[in-house]
């Protein structure tokens, strides 16, 4: 099982809730997080990250990392070469836009 799921799991014990709770509630197909538990697929989409992210109110990071505020502050420095202006949004962006590239780049060794 994936930390991701494990952490998933944590969160919707931590709220009182089931999975299958928390995918009507972000409209997810229950499928989806059970294919990923069990390794059916490799890794979940931009928007089901941020779904769930969205749902339990944290950053996108903390899901699939589990960094807190503090690395995440060390990554802003290390993206943009200081964080007193960057925004959650621009960093959500460049995450998002990390998380296209390796969708891509796992969708093209898919059609080999």
């Amino acid at each position: 099982m994936t930390e991701i799921y494990e952490r998933i799991e944590e969160l919707c014990k931590n709220k009182g809730i089931t999975v299958t709770a928390l995918c009507k509630e972000c409209e997810i197909p229950r499928a989806t997080l059970s294919d990923y538990k069990v390794g059916r697929i490799k890794s979940l989409s931009a928007s089901v990250i941020l779904k769930i992210a969205d749902y339990f109110n944290l950053s996108t990071d903390y899901l699939m990392s589990g960094k807190t505020k503090d690395e995440l502050s060390n990554l802003k420095i290390a993206l943009f070469g200081g964080d007193a202006f960057v925004t959650d949004e621009m960093l959500n962006e460049v995450k998002r836009y990390a998380m296209y590239i390796k969708e891509r780049e796992n969708g093209d060794k898919k059609t080999l």
